[in-house]
């Protein structure tokens, strides 16, 4: 009897010891499971991205309609191109206030400069502007990086000697003249065009004077020149030509007294004449 009572004991115990194994490994489960999904969302591999700012997506579609309409002329970073000025420089740009200058020179173009109108939506123009002055912004910020001449970088010279040079040693009043074809030449052209005008003439027209076997002369723009004939347009618009074994001619370019001046200028003869053309105004 009393074995029986020990054996019936233990039995139970060892029932009892199962159930509270079991209940343990139960509320172990449940608690894994409750904090499965909060561990799941915490992996490094199933972190969403988070999305893109709206600035960020406004200037990533200004710089998608750039590529496609401006940059031909204004360059991919809006840094200036084969015609167009550099943006990020631009005294427009540097005043324009979420579009309120940059937006009408779009619509309007600037036929004059050949820029056509762009017929843009608003949002398209809004994303043009966010464009046009982020790459302002990081142009800026690096400085050195730059590769534009600036009109400061060509206003170290002396004007009063630059006008010395030009009523003296340079030799052009002869073709020239500060109250006639250079008046207000400042206004006209700055910076570097200036000094390209200065340097290498672009559409410089040669003047010829012809004297005929009557002794009767001609003057004109030449128009055409040849090892056999001259042609010429003269003041009333008319064309005239002749061979040139018949005649006597004399041909004054002005490009080629130029073209001679730039084996003879020094640096400062340079300077100084830029800073005395850009006080032409």
């Amino acid at each position: 009897m009393r074995g029986t009572t020990v054996i019936s004991l233990l039995r139970g115990l060892i029932t009892l010891r199962a159930i509270c194994a079991a209940a343990v490994l139960c509320a172990s489960s449940s608690l894994w499971a409750a904090q499965a999904p909060n561990a799941k969302a915490n992996t490094p591999s199933q972190t969403k991205a988070s999305p893109q700012s709206e600035t960020e997506a406004t200037i990533k579609s200004g710089q998608t309609l750039f590529l496609q309409d401006c940059a031909f002329c204004h360059g991919r970073d809006a840094g200036g191109g084969e015609s167009g000025p550099d943006l990020t420089s631009s005294t427009l740009v540097a005043t324009d206030l979420n579009g309120n200058k940059i937006a009408p020179v779009v619509r309007q173009g600037r036929p004059n400069k050949g820029m056509p109108p762009f017929n843009l939506s608003a949002a398209d123009i809004a994303a043009l502007v966010a464009f046009i002055h982020d790459q302002k912004s990081k142009s800026d910020a690096h400085p050195g990086g730059r590769r534009r001449v600036d009109v400061a970088d060509l206003q170290s010279g002396n004007a009063e000697a630059g006008k010395e040079y030009f009523n003296g040693a340079g030799g052009c009043t002869s073709c020239h003249s500060v109250t006639g074809d250079l008046a207000g030449v400042a206004k006209r052209y700055t910076g570097l065009r200036l000094e390209e005008r200065l340097l290498y003439p672009r559409d410089a027209k040669a003047k010829v004077t012809v004297t005929l076997p009557s002794g009767q002369t001609l003057a004109g723009t030449l128009q055409y020149r040849d090892e056999f004939t001259i042609g010429m347009t003269d003041q009333d618009g008319w064309y005239h030509s002749w061979p040139v074994n018949a005649i006597k001619y004399k041909v004054d370019e002005p490009a080629e007294a130029h073209a001679e001046l730039l084996g003879k200028y020094t640096d400062d003869d340079i300077h100084n004449l830029m800073a005395y053309l850009q006080a032409l105004k």
